[in-house]
């Protein structure tokens, strides 16, 4: 599929609900505010169903479109960039995610709330925003008791991760689909507690969800060493060749370690090939290298690459700590 044809929508009325729902329950848009849609050629259509159900909210809603991004994390048009750091409220479902971008980060720094939808499908729109989000938030806010304060996080796998990462200073983060406060952020779906770490040392083996390839297939893994937060081998050519590309505007920064997740979305119960989907999976880990700048790290990158771990055990200074387990 080119990147300028536009998804199929075969259930407008499941597209039309989900739409009502992130309106409505997660952004909480009102009379009288004013609110953006974001969104490119490509998923266009979850960018009307999106402006109808705002239009329902406000009579102040606007969609802007623009060709979809050329890969992820790369930064908007400024006139997108102008809308929502003006607006009050938006949401964003494109091609190329622009969660870890400065405008997205720059928009809520100045006080707008919004919602990144990056490589939305109609499947994961409908089934993702299918959730009890006051359920979600419970799970993020049990997480980050277990969590924050922690010196150290390792994460081990069946498959042969065994990674260290230090916390420091960095502040956990948690997203659970609720963007009711000026400045708040989320994916949407949504669904994980996150931090940006300061080093990392060790390997991860990712064994579920990865950009460009989607969902593994059983026994496909892709290997990632880790030494000093910095990549310092990718064993997937395709992957590696992404990191190579933004390496050359910004060197190093590329492969800078910059995130682990862990899911907390219990609906979500098995992996579809979609990270943004498939990263809320309860009782999953994500590992990302890249671009931090925008979850409370300090690199700048035109990349930000997760890699989702089907069976993680996560130790916090030493002591195992239970993951959330998916609804059945």
């Amino acid at each position: 599929m080119s990147d300028t044809e536009p998804i199929a929508i075969e259930d407008p009325d499941a597209v039309a609900a989900a739409a009502g729902t992130a309106i409505e329950q997660c952004l909480a848009v009102s009379a009288g505010e004013t609110c953006v849609i974001v969104t490119d050629d490509k998923r266009r259509p979850i960018g009307e169903a999106l402006y109808v159900a705002a239009l329902d909210a406000t009579d102040d809603a606007v969609i802007v479109r623009y060709p979809p991004g050329p890969q992820h994390g790369a930064e908007p048009p400024e006139p997108v960039a102008a809308a929502i750091r003006e607006a009050d409220a938006f949401l964003a479902p494109t091609t190329k995610s622009i969660s870890h971008t400065r405008a997205r980060s720059n928009a809520t720094a100045e006080g707008a709330r919004g919602a990144t939808l990056p490589g939305i499908t109609e499947e994961v729109f409908t089934v993702g925003l299918d959730a009890d989000y006051d359920a979600i938030a419970a799970e993020c806010d049990a997480m980050l008791d277990r969590v924050e304060g922690a010196d150290e996080i390792r994460v081990t796998s069946p498959q042969g991760t065994d990674i260290t990462f230090e916390v420091g200073e960095r502040p956990w983060n948690e997203d659970t689909g609720i963007v009711h406060e000026p400045g708040s952020f989320s994916n949407l779906p949504a669904g994980e507690v996150f931090v940006s770490p300061e080093s990392a040392t060790g390997t991860y083996v990712v064994d579920g969800t990865i950009r460009p390839h989607g969902l593994l297939a059983e026994g496909q893994t892709v290997t990632i060493d880790v030494e000093d937060g910095y990549l310092t081998h990718i064993s997937d050519k395709a992957i590696r060749a992404d990191a190579e590309a933004a390496a050359e505007q910004v060197g190093d920064a590329a492969y800078n370690l910059a995130e682990l997740g862990i899911g907390t979305n219990l609906g979500v119960t098995e992996l579809v090939g979609s990270v943004l989907l498939d990263e809320k999976a309860a009782g999953t880990v994500h590992i990302a290298f890249g671009d931090d700048a925008g979850i409370g790290g300090d690199t700048d990158a035109p990349i930000h690459m997760d890699g989702i771990l089907r069976e993680p055990t996560v130790y916090v200074d030493g002591e195992a700590i239970e993951l959330p387990s998916p609804a059945t």
